[in-house]
């Protein structure tokens, strides 16, 4: 399905793609106008060669969309179309004299058949300059490699920086991203012993990659990273292991010796493992006073046990300064019940975790003083207002990338006579973004200006810590 859409200089608010009315009077269909440019663009001498070419830069102003229009993630796909829609409306009016009056939205349904392989074929055919798009990591794969013989680049709304590439960005706030953050703050901060403790599933292995890349990035010694299975057995025994509990119980004793049994090895994994789908849903109502527990508790018998249990004493910091965590729900109520018995609290190790903990800060008082990275939510009020003005509702965070994507392309498209050149598109001013400032690096990396977070405890969420920075200004 492909669809021409001409944004004129007078284009009044419109609703979502969806809105059948809002299309007919805001948009004009151009059904040959890509198939012309596309047809000049391969045209060449009588003495050309015959034999294989390099491929020629796009060198239409074109922009090529690429989403989930039908089928189960259609709602999603016109969420994301609204977002470019509404940059691609804001700035109708700010194109070059001497450039064509609007710029051209080509969009493509990635559920239609051939998915977005054909629907990337189908962009470059029509002669778009750069895709906006796809939605995820698989169609990301499936359609970089028509877009990168087009010469189009491509800003995929994925977080998955394994499809970063030259000429293929990935927008999506990535836990990579988020780690390196917290690493860089936590390194001025005096940290230099650094160690995670993560789920084995895709999100946990993204936030390992990311942790052992930033030490390596920033000067510092291999990180400790353990992967646990998701059991409670699984979660306090691999604890024990990584903070050296058996050790520094040892060393507490009067004669060295531990009163407690030695731990032993942890049960292979076996199973399934968690996805990482599952850090996206909601807490169990169990788990907010769960977390209201502390994570300062005694590892210490309680009175009516005390002749049962022997007391643990205070015991030495671990062999790690700074820590990172990867959980949420239950998971994370298990690694707090964790940290308390293996006593690895803020006193003297900085937790970090991932920026989905913003979405439950308010029940996260047992780790008080932890970190995550994650947007400034002052840096989106006025986008979220001008899209609800637009769309009535308010926009889903992913239509924060749409709007992105749509705005270098609009912004590159001011500044260069011919296409979206890769080094405008890296430029190192970067661009102005929804929830702040952020740079194309040309590996396909995008590198995003994120607050530090620190928890507060009894309920009372998070505060910025560290705002967002760049080393640079912002210009577009």
């Amino acid at each position: 399905m492909t669809r021409t859409y001409s944004f004129l200089s007078k284009a009044s608010t419109r609703g979502l793609a969806g809105n059948g009315a809002g299309r007919k009077a805001g948009m004009v269909v151009l059904g040959t106008v890509g198939l012309a440019m596309a047809g000049c663009a391969d045209q060449s001498g009588p003495g050309a060669a015959t034999g294989p070419q390099a491929p020629k830069a796009a060198t239409s102003h074109k922009i090529g969309v690429l989403l989930p229009l039908t089928g189960p993630n259609a709602a999603l796909g016109h969420e994301l179309l609204a977002g470019a829609q509404l940059a691609l409306a804001e700035n109708g009016t700010s194109t070059t004299p001497g450039q064509a009056s609007a710029l051209q939205m080509d969009v493509h349904d990635t559920a239609a058949v051939g998915g977005a392989s054909a629907a990337a074929t189908a962009a470059a055919e029509a002669g778009d300059g750069i895709i906006l798009g796809p939605l995820t990591a698989v169609d990301t794969a499936a359609a970089a490699p028509a877009a990168q013989s087009a010469s189009m680049p491509v800003l995929a709304f994925t977080s998955d920086v394994g499809q970063a590439r030259n000429g293929v960005w990935v927008m999506g706030i990535t836990p990579e991203d988020q780690v390196e953050r917290l690493v860089a703050t936590a390194r001025q901060e005096g940290r230099h012993r650094f160690a995670a403790f993560l789920p084995d599933n895709p999100l946990g292995h993204a936030l390992g990659n990311g942790l052992l890349a930033s030490c390596r990035d920033q000067g510092l010694m291999s990180p400790t990273i353990v992967y646990h299975t998701g059991s409670q057995a699984s979660i306090t025994q691999m604890m024990r292991e990584l903070s050296s509990y058996d050790t520094r119980r040892a060393e507490a004793q009067p004669d060295g010796n531990a009163s407690a049994p030695a731990s032993t090895p942890a049960a292979p994994a076996t199973g399934t493992t968690d996805t990482a789908d599952k850090a996206d849903k909601a807490l169990p109502s169990d788990l907010a006073a769960a977390l209201k527990g502390g994570s300062d508790t005694s590892a210490t018998a309680s009175a009516d046990g005390a002749a049962q249990t022997p007391a643990v004493p205070k015991l030495a910091p671990p062999p790690f300064d700074a820590l990172l965590l990867g959980d949420t729900g239950l998971g994370l109520k298990n690694v707090i019940g964790a940290l308390a018995d293996s006593q690895v609290s803020s006193a003297n190790v900085r937790i970090m975790g991932p920026g989905l903990w913003a979405a439950f800060a308010t029940k996260l008082g047992a780790l008080k003083g932890a970190w995550y990275a994650a947007p400034d939510p002052s840096s989106r009020q006025s986008f979220a207002s001008r899209f609800m003005a637009r769309n009535h509702h308010m926009p889903r965070p992913l239509a924060d990338l749409s709007y992105d994507a749509a705005k270098v392309a609009t912004t590159v498209a001011r500044v260069a006579p011919n296409g979206y050149p890769a080094d405008v598109l890296t430029r190192s001013e970067g661009f102005a973004g929804v929830d702040g400032p952020f740079t194309l690096l040309p590996d396909g990396r995008t590198r995003r200006a994120l607050g530090v977070f620190e928890v507060l405890d009894n309920g009372g969420g998070a505060k910025l810590l560290v705002p967002a920075t760049t080393k640079s200004a912002v210009s577009g």
